[in-house]
């Protein structure tokens, strides 16, 4: 407990320094009337567009899926399931939608030379110099000056507050592999996956946007095909939560031998690469959405069905030979 109370503590507060400083952005940014109302398209371009921008969202949303149980647990088992999920879900639905707005707001303030598609105005010049960054700098630089500096440091620091229950949820996650990994202190894998993700980070700081965006579509991909096995589990196989024993946890002759679980995994894979539409690589469904150039990315209802159906049929051949 004593780790869960200084992640959940500095998360209680960490949040209020970033929402002031992103309502002085929405503030200073309907101040300077820069806001444009973009028409939207049709058309199969305009198709591929959106479902690859989902997939991206889809990623940034569902992150929660995988380790929401690892802080969900320490709630009392008298408090209501429907009580946590609908506090679980505001607390991640307003900042989600919040943030996801004011970036699409402020996006929209960026113009581009038709002819040669290069920068036309400080919030595009700025982009292209510094991506994201760039652009608050440009909305928070030149009416607020220093001060705005410091807003800019302070936003880049509040970073910290989600790496943290990341970090806490990797050594919980290390830990369930096997024995060997719970003899390993929990701090120590903390600081381990700590070093594996700075020594990302550093060599992709100067393409932050870029490695990012395919990073979160990656990300969307292995958590529908989690979702895809984990959703049939719980509602099919252990129907709901009277279906689980936490006596049998370690004990692994009790355990399902997780042969259905890898199956349905890689079958989930393979859904996502028909339907990913990546700058490094088109699956074959991908190209029929949008423009063959670009496609359109439909990996992860893709790899949400593939593994949810597999799964069903491998689950139940698992569950007849083995009986558990």
């Amino acid at each position: 407990m004593f780790g869960y109370k200084i992640v959940h503590y500095y998360e209680f507060y960490s949040w209020i320094p970033s929402f002031i400083i992103f309502l002085i952005v929405l503030g200073q940014f309907v101040h300077s009337g820069a806001f444009v109302n973009l028409p939207m398209d049709v058309g199969n371009s305009e198709a591929g567009s959106v479902l690859s921008f989902a997939a991206s969202i889809f990623g940034f949303a569902t992150g929660w899926t995988s380790c929401a149980a690892d802080y969900t647990v320490y709630q009392p088992h008298t408090v209501s399931r429907v009580k946590t999920f609908f506090w679980t879900w505001i607390g991640l639905i307003f900042p989600l939608l919040f943030t996801e707005m004011l970036g699409l707001a402020v996006a929209t303030a960026m113009t581009f030379d038709p002819e040669t598609f290069e920068p036309s105005n400080i919030y595009s010049q700025r982009y292209e110099e510094s991506h994201i960054g760039g652009l608050l700098a440009a909305v928070l630089f030149p009416p607020f000056g220093r001060f705005g500096e410091f807003c800019l440091v302070v936003l880049a620091l509040t970073v910290i507050a989600n790496n943290c229950p990341n970090m806490y949820s990797v050594g919980l996650s290390l830990q369930v592999l096997g024995r060997w990994t719970q003899a390993v202190p929990r701090f120590l894998w903390t600081f381990i996956g700590t070093l594996v993700y700075c020594a990302i980070a550093i060599p992709g700081y100067s393409h932050f946007e870029t490695v990012l965006e395919n990073f979160m579509l990656v990300i969307a991909y292995w958590l529908a095909i989690y979702e895809g096995i984990a959703l049939p589990e719980h509602f099919i196989f252990k129907r709901g939560i009277a279906g689980y024993d936490p006596a049998i946890y370690t004990s692994p002759h009790l355990l399902p031998p997780g042969i259905a679980a890898i199956a349905a995994f890689l079958f989930g894979i393979l859904g996502a690469i028909m339907g990913m539409a990546q700058v490094w690589f088109i699956g074959p469904i991908g190209k029929r959405i949008g423009t063959p150039t670009y496609g359109g990315d439909v990996g992860f209802p893709l790899a949400f069905a593939f593994a949810f159906v597999s799964y069903c049929g491998f689950r139940t051949l698992e569950k007849a030979k083995f009986g558990r």
